[in-house]
Order: C-alpha cells, then sequence, then structure tokens
C-alpha cells in the first residue's frame, strides 16, 4: 500500500507540528545528544525559510513547531547570502543564478529541512557512539496547525512535555523546551519567534507575550494547582488535553478551526482514499478547535 504524500501548504506561510522518534531502545537522549539536535535546528532554521515557534526534545524524540515561508517572500540576494553563510563566499561565487529559483524551492520545503536536521543529528549520533545504522524511526509526522488559538494550544501542548514526563514541574526549568530556552538564556541568538501566537490577539511587546504565554500554559497545564485529579465523572477536560498525551496535536494531520479544516481539506482530498467527505471534528476539551481525524485515545 503506497503511503499517503505529506500534506504541505504551498505559496503562503504555514504553521507544521512535527514529531520525530528514535528507532532505538531506552532514552538515548542525554544532555549532550540534546544539545547537538538543538545546534542542528538552529543551523538549518538559518539557511531554510523556517521560523521556529517552539520545540521539546526528550530522551526518545523531538517536537518541533516551525512556520514554513513560501520562495516568492524572499528575493535571490536574500537566498544568496543564506548560502553564502552556510556554504562560505568561495562555494556561493561559483553558484550558477539560474539554479537561484530550484534553491529557493528547496529552503522552502518543510520535508528537505526535517530531513537535513535528522540526517546531521544521526551522522553526529553515529560517530560519537561508534554506530552504524539507523537512529530515526522512519517518516517524521507533521499536522499543519492554524495560526491563533490552535497555534497556541498547540505550542503549549508541546512546552509541557517535559512535564508530563515528570522531568520537571515547570516547563520553564527544563532546557531543552522552548518555554526553557527563552527563560533561561533570554532567547540567545533570537532562535525562537517571539510570536506565541499572540499576535493576532493584539499583545504587541515581547515582554507581554512571553508573561502572557506563561500564564496560558501555566492556566492550560493546571500547574499552578497541579494535577489534582477530582471527580468529574471520567469527562475529559481542557487541562488533561496538555498534562496527559493526546494524538490530536500528533496524528489529525489539519488542526485549526471548523473553517480552516474544511478549506484545507478540500485542497488535500486527492491525498485521501476515502469515498465519503471528510468533515471536521470537533476535539473535546479544546474551545473551538477542530481535527480532520477523529482519534481513538488512550
Amino acid at each position: 500500500m503506497a503511503r499517503i504524500a505529506r500534506l504541505k501548504v504551498k505559496g503562503e506561510p504555514a504553521v507544521y507540528h512535527v514529531i520525530s522518534r528514535t528507532t532505538l531502545d531506552g532514552f538515548v537522549l542525554g544532555d549532550r545528544e540534546k544539545a547537538y539536535l538543538l545546534g542542528a535546528i538552529k543551523r538549518l532554521s538559518g539557511f531554510y525559510f523556517a521560523e521556529v515557534l517552539g520545540f521539546s526534545i526528550l530522551g526518545n524524540h523531538f517536537h518541533l513547531l516551525v512556520r514554513m515561508h513560501p520562495e516568492s517572500s524572499y528575493s535571490d540576494e536574500e537566498i544568496r547570502q543564506r548560502y553564502d553563510r552556510r556554504y562560505g563566499k568561495e562555494k556561493a561565487a561559483g553558484f550558477a543564478d539560474h539554479r537561484m529559483r530550484e534553491l529557493a524551492k528547496k529552503m522552502a520545503d518543510l520535508s528537505e529541512y526535517v530531513k537535513e536536521i535528522k540526517q546531521d543529528f544521526s551522522r553526529y549520533y553515529n560517530k560519537l557512539h561508534e554506530k552504524k545504522g539507523y537512529f530515526w524511526s522512519g517518516r517524521f509526522k507533521s499536522v499543519i496547525v492554524e495560526n491563533g488559538k490552535t497555534l497556541i494550544n498547540c505550542l503549549a501542548y508541546i512546552d509541557l512535555n517535559p512535564v508530563r514526563a515528570g522531568l520537571v514541574k515547570r516547563p520553564e526549568d527544563y532546557r531543552w523546551c522552548s518555554l526553557g530556552y527563552h527563560m533561561q538564556t533570554r532567547n540567545k541568538g533570537r532562535f525562537l519567534s517571539l510570536d506565541f501566537g499572540l499576535r493576532e490577539f493584539g499583545v504587541k511587546s515581547v515582554k507581554e507575550r512571553l508573561r502572557d504565554f506563561r500564564r496560558f500554559v501555566y492556566e492550560k497545564g493546571g500547574l499552578e494547582g497541579f494535577i489534582k485529579e477530582h471527580k468529574r465523572d471520567f469527562e475529559v477536560g481542557r487541562a488533561d488535553r496538555f498534562l496527559f498525551r493526546t494524538r490530536y496535536f500528533t496524528d489529525s494531520g489539519i488542526i485549526g478551526s471548523k473553517a480552516y479544516v474544511s478549506s484545507l481539506y478540500v485542497a488535500f482530498r486527492h491525498h485521501y482514499g476515502a469515498k465519503r467527505e471528510k468533515a471536521p471534528k470537533r476535539i473535546i476539551g479544546l474551545e473551538e478547535v477542530y481535527s480532520l481525524k477523529r482519534l481513538s485515545e488512550v
């Protein structure tokens, strides 16, 4: 059975939640490996048209929330500068102008971007540990994420990964997630986008956006009272979507408002072999957020 082609928006900026796991047993990503993987993400984000909104690197997998920008957003001069910074002036000088648009297409491609991150890290890991073979488990997952409320929810879910794993009680205490990076390094090198999904809500200053996003994460994750189980007749609450694993942020294909999911389904209908039309499915516990798929959860 042929695998379904990856959903990628063309001609306009689009946000993706990327997830990739190792094929190795155990928690093989220690601090040294996590530092290198984060460095690879940084380096390649400066070459590709990738705006990193958030990330979380755990012992056996990583999450990345990234906005890919189309090649039409960049001039030939900007493309050459990125090529120059990565490969050096001597090699860049010999790069033919007629290949500029071909290169730009690659630099705007999510698959190329994530593939290079994973290949770069695999080479490093195998050399460091004197191993051979595959490090990553097959294809990475990606979900198209709508801007606004859905983006903030997804970013909070990603930053709460180390809390769900029991590694820390507060995400800012974990240096290998985006909130930890913001708080501990003050966004060193301006690596992360300062969007937080809050610009659409009129929050303009960086200080205000960071403060409001931290408040949002604490409220969504129930961190102030911290995971106190209440008698709710087993109803799925909002905090459960963030403190416990949910497939909707990782397997839904497209996530966003009902209108957004419906419009993108029309664009990608040919990717699916279903005879019946797919209708957006409301996600219990999240206001006005819908999924392309109805997913079972454990």
